[in-house]
């Protein structure tokens, strides 16, 4: 019942928390589907989770739009700035992957881009965008023309395969969005504590506790994750 209660507050454009793993980054982010974010939203991520607000964006759609990994855009830019190369992310201690950040943007309609109404209109027009049922020209013209990069919100772009090679939030809470049955887009934000760390997973559980918020773990996400594949052949792109 606990699953579905987060599958249903999912739909209802309301937040849930999801923990990724012990042996991991060990955080817990507060997340909501992106097509639902509210300037309400982003102030309770600003105030409550405190860490960076994050859009998520398939693989798969990401590749076709041509919104490009960050550190591919880099690497390419290295003969240039040859610095760019020393600073490969190669060594990041909790994931084997390249980074999952991709463009910062903001929509062109915000003033700076920075404040709760600027972003969560940049984050829920971005998930509106690329979701659109309408040709992948029409896709890219429409994101050109009604985004700026860069910008204040940050874009992750999952694996090419979700939680096979990456177990990220960033593949975490897409996959959440995906068995919702909402546009797979997760707008996330990590959990901060008040001793220059992440928040323990403890105090999350109590903060979820007093705001009635569901949270669920990395594994059970991954466990849910198989069924739903097997159940939903080519439901995810």
């Amino acid at each position: 019942m606990e699953f579905e209660r987060i599958l249903q507050d999912i739909r209802k454009g309301r937040p849930i928390l999801v923990y990724d793993f012990d042996d991991r980054e060990r955080e817990c982010d507060l997340t909501v589907a992106s097509e639902f974010v509210t300037p309400e939203t982003i102030q309770m991520m600003r105030k409550d989770a405190g860490g960076l607000i994050c859009v998520t964006t398939p693989y798969s759609l990401a590749m076709e739009l041509g919104l490009p990994f960050m550190s591919d855009v880099y690497w390419d830019d290295c003969e240039k700035y040859p610095l760019l190369r020393a600073m490969a992310p190669t060594d990041i201690p909790y994931d084997r992957t390249k980074s999952s950040f991709g463009l910062t943007i903001n929509h062109r309609k915000t003033y700076t881009g920075i404040t709760d109404k600027d972003r969560a209109l940049t984050a829920s027009e971005y998930a509106k965008t690329i979701f659109a049922d309408e040709p992948v020209e029409t896709i890219k013209r429409n994101l050109g023309t009604n985004f700026r990069a860069p910008g204040h919100i940050h874009l992750l772009n999952t694996s090419e395969k979700i939680l096979e090679t990456r177990f990220g939030h960033t593949e975490l809470c897409t996959a959440l969005m995906y068995m919702a049955g909402v546009k797979p887009s997760a707008t996330i934000c990590e959990m901060m504590g008040d001793d220059f760390g992440s928040r323990p997973k403890s105090s999350v559980a109590e903060y979820a506790s007093q705001h009635d918020i569901p949270i669920i773990d990395g594994d059970e996400v991954i466990a849910r994750w198989k069924e739903f594949k097997k159940d939903h052949p080519g439901a995810v792109k």
